[in-house]
């Protein structure tokens, strides 16, 4: 209860009165659905930096990712089919690291393939940028192409109440009341979206740290290694 609401209840004997849900807020949860998403989404391409976690149900497949994204890298986990694997990407040089196991099940799990599991478990793979699992990798490392995938509403946007975030108070838009994904808008200092359900069921994410840089590092001569030819599928 605000100072002015308890000074009127104390003054007249009032049993309560109403509390202004906005107040001392960012304002944007006054506005329409379309405006929020708007500004939502403004302040995230804005921002330098944003730690996204979380699952994505996409093809068929759900990936776990738990990834760290700036305009110039990347670094964090994916897991997929039961297996999880870590990416780093400097600029243009995408790795991957991965444990012996995935990568001899990439290769096709037979005995003979063990030795790719030896060569490249526990290393920095590079990936290179003509190999098709360059694509495939980077687009989970990549800010503005993983929130122009997922932050979008589909249908008719409109509002749902007040809501709250990791303790960060929140305003939600959907689409089409619910079916076409709900998103939760920080009502806190910079509009930042928070909370993504995605339509569908295609997953839940949430997105934390906006703003605030982070460290890559080039990983050691000893802890990288080549590949040699076309990377396995996996």
């Amino acid at each position: 209860m605000s100072a002015i609401c308890a000074l009127v209840v104390s003054g007249t004997g009032l049993t309560g009165c109403s509390e202004d849900p906005d107040e001392g807020t960012n304002g944007v949860g006054k506005l329409p659905a379309a405006e929020i998403q708007r500004k939502s989404r403004a302040a995230a391409d804005s921002a330098k930096a944003v730690r996204l976690s979380g699952s994505v149900a996409t093809s068929g497949r759900t990936y776990k990712l738990d990834m760290r994204l700036k305009a110039d890298g990347a670094s964090g986990s994916v897991t997929a089919q039961g297996a999880t694997f870590q990416l780093l990407r400097i600029g243009e040089q995408l790795y991957l690291k991965a444990d012996a196991g995935f990568w001899s099940g990439a290769a096709g799990g037979k005995a003979a393939d063990a030795a790719v599991g030896d060569k490249l478990g526990g290393k920095f793979v590079r990936v290179p940028q003509g190999d098709p699992s360059y694509k495939k990798f980077s687009g989970f490392t990549e800010k503005d192409v993983l929130l122009d995938g997922l932050l979008t509403l589909h249908g008719t946007l409109g509002t749902d109440g007040h809501h709250e975030q990791a303790g960060t108070r929140t305003i939600r838009i959907t689409g089409d009341k619910g079916s076409g994904g709900t998103l939760d808008v920080s009502l806190e200092g910079t509009p930042y979206p928070l909370s993504l359900t995605r339509a569908g069921g295609a997953g839940t994410l949430t997105f934390a740290s906006w703003g605030q840089d982070f460290a890559l590092e080039q990983p050691g001569r000893d802890e990288t290694v080549d590949y040699g030819k076309q990377l396995p599928t996996s």
